[in-house]
């Protein structure tokens, strides 16, 4: 085994470049992989910034020759040699134009054959990869998210720094500071019985330094919170932009955040468009009205009327007498089937069961509960657009504002032309409730933070308490920043094939391909999204064959390996069939992911949907 002795890099591996041609370089990392062809030999070599291409051939000097043909995959080696252009280029890589040719090399240290592949997608469970995290580690998707990570905070620092706010690191051992969770105890050795805290937030650290005068106060906190997993961040831990302003204005605030946020979440993010300032203002009883959640999303032009009054003598008795939201989704070309599909995935999620019409090609009310809308055509006209081909959601009930919001984000993702989903669309929501009525507890509660000032100041508290005003009408100088909504999952659609099928060696299909080929897809009328993708392939690509199935289990993957034929499937199923490979497809359809439940649950169903509801919201 050798070592570095005076050996010293001199380049990363990612950064060679056709413009570094000629020079003599010095490279460490991983072997990713070695091909011997007999008098020529190539390896690539592997370190944080990518690959590169090490090449020897019968002019390298035996001894190097010898010793990069025993190479294996994650051997850690130092190489030396001159970079040159490549006879047979790739863009597959960035340094795909040019490679190494090596004329000194250093085996640092052998490795045993890995437990799976070093690669972008690995197909190896989850408990194997934490069990080798270090090799895990080495995957460039798990890389890329730590460099992501190291960069946008970076970028953060940059931008607050810039804005003249001083980091500052406050303690980790500290009392309680309730911040809606439990806490994380420590016992303090020195005092038996007693135990640290660790820090939910750094709440009173923050409004301690703006007392001694530090007014402008940031830090890439860590927070601890003994609570369950949410869908926007990990259970127990999460690192948050924490920053604090003395003598500043609710306006001063988004001021700072609408210059900091918009430059990274373009640069950084799956998106290169972020809005810029000012970002939307819109009260928090405003956006439950308007879009019936108080986290929109505003890249979805959709909104819901209150047209309760005009239903106050419905012979329609789901609405009569109901609290009845409407959203008008013009130009949709849903079916019957889609929209009813549409309706029941959103009764899922909100619990209340949802209604429709549409205004036919000819001006017309048709379909769903239109029978029980036409007499109030006129009035309705007055608040809704009722053109030709205009398709209307109906929400009623207790619940009618919360399953307007979800029927405006189901039915937006999937109407086309209503949401610009290449993008991130900020908003600020404002004048959030002081208080509110606690669901479980029946008392009032603090609708959001308490740390808060309660907008017209110690008066308005006083007079609730002296009962002049209902605690219930107090707003609060109170905000949140939304980008983009919340959505859980949503998986492209992939083709599975066997091992041995003749496209299994493609890295990415198209529906050029899958001509000539057999389709096994769910049955007709099974999910809106599947029904979608089938109609355009009918329609544009008569040369494949669809044959329909009637449920997903490993015995369709089984008659799929054996006929050869190809299967509709998304990525994570991946590790279901050994002897066959999933593969993405160049076509823009996706899969929402939720759960499915009976409407009269068991009580263990019940208790994991309303946990999953939980860490949903």
């Amino acid at each position: 085994m050798d070592n570095l002795k005076n050996f010293r890099r001199t380049n990363y591996c990612g950064d060679l470049r056709l413009g570094d041609t000629g020079k003599t370089v010095s490279l460490c990392g991983w072997v990713q992989r070695q091909r011997d062809l007999g008098g020529l030999i190539f390896v690539d070599l592997r370190d944080r910034t990518g690959l590169v291409q090490l090449s020897f051939d019968d002019g390298t000097d035996q001894a190097v020759f010898e010793k990069a043909s025993s190479l294996r995959s994650e051997y850690v080696i130092a190489a030396t040699g001159t970079v040159r252009e490549r006879e047979s280029k790739t863009d597959k890589i960035a340094t795909g134009a040019i490679e190494v040719y090596v004329t000194e090399l250093r085996l640092l240290a052998k490795a045993e054959t890995p437990p799976f592949e070093i690669v972008e997608h690995s197909k190896a469970n989850d408990m194997l990869r934490l069990k080798y995290r270090y090799l895990d580690l080495r995957n460039p998707a798990v890389k890329n998210n730590i460099v992501l990570r190291c960069q946008v905070v970076a970028a953060l620092r940059a931008a607050m720094t810039e804005h003249g706010f001083l980091e500052i690191t406050t303690p980790i051992l500290t009392a309680s500071s309730p911040e809606g969770a439990r806490d994380y105890l420590v016992p303090a050795r020195k005092h038996p019985g007693k135990f640290y805290a660790l820090p939910q937030a750094p709440q009173q650290f923050k409004q301690l330094l703006m007392a001694s005068g530090f007014d402008r106060y940031f830090q890439i906190a860590p927070c601890f919170r003994d609570e369950d997993a949410r869908g926007d961040r990990s259970p127990g831990e999460f690192y948050q932009l924490d920053m604090e302003m003395a003598f500043a204005t609710q306006e001063d605030v988004f001021a700072v955040l609408e210059d900091v946020l918009p430059p990274i979440f373009a640069k950084f993010g799956t998106y290169d468009v972020a809005s810029a300032a000012p970002f939307r203002r819109i009260p928090y009883n405003t956006a439950l009205e308007t879009y019936g959640s108080d986290k929109p999303d505003l890249r979805i032009d959709l909104t819901c009327k209150n047209v309760s009054k005009l239903f106050e003598n419905s012979e329609f008795e789901p609405l009569r007498g109901q609290t009845v939201k409407m959203v008008d989704i013009s130009d949709c070309t849903l079916t019957r089937k889609q929209v009813e599909k549409l309706l029941s995935d959103c009764e899922v999620q909100s619990g209340s069961k949802a209604y429709w019409f549409k205004v036919d090609e000819k001006g017309e009310l048709a379909g769903g509960i239109a029978k029980f809308v036409t007499d109030l055509r006129p009035q309705l006209e007055q608040v809704l657009t009722l053109a030709p081909n205009t398709l209307v959601v109906v929400a009623a009930g207790a619940s009618a504002t919360k399953s307007a919001g979800v029927l405006i984000k189901t039915f937006g993702a999937a109407c086309a032309g209503h949401m610009d989903q290449e993008r991130y669309e900020f908003c600020w929501i404002v004048d959030f409730p002081m208080y509110e009525i606690g669901e479980e507890s029946g008392e009032l509660e603090f609708c959001h933070n308490p740390f808060s000032m309660p907008s017209g100041g110690l008066e308005v508290l006083l007079k609730a308490e002296r009962g002049e005003i209902d605690p219930l009408t107090i707003t609060a100088d109170q905000y949140d920043l939304v980008c983009n909504g919340v959505e859980l999952s949503r998986e492209p659609f992939c083709v599975a094939v066997a091992l041995h099928h003749r496209l299994a060696g493609k890295k990415v299909l198209t529906p050029e391909d899958l001509k000539g080929e057999r389709l096994l897809m769910m049955r007709k009328g099974w999910s809106c999204y599947v029904d979608a993708l089938r109609a355009e392939l009918t329609e544009k690509y008569p040369e494949i064959t669809i044959a329909d199935f009637d449920f997903y289990n490993v015995d369709i993957f089984n008659r799929c390996e054996n006929s050869n034929d190809m299967l509709l499937a998304i990525k994570s199923w991946e590790s279901v069939h050994p002897l066959m490979k999933i593969l993405p497809v160049e076509w823009d359809y996706k899969m929402p992911y939720g759960l499915l439940y009976a409407k009269d649950p068991s009580e263990k169903v019940e208790k994991l949907v309303r946990t999953v509801e939980g860490i949903t919201k």
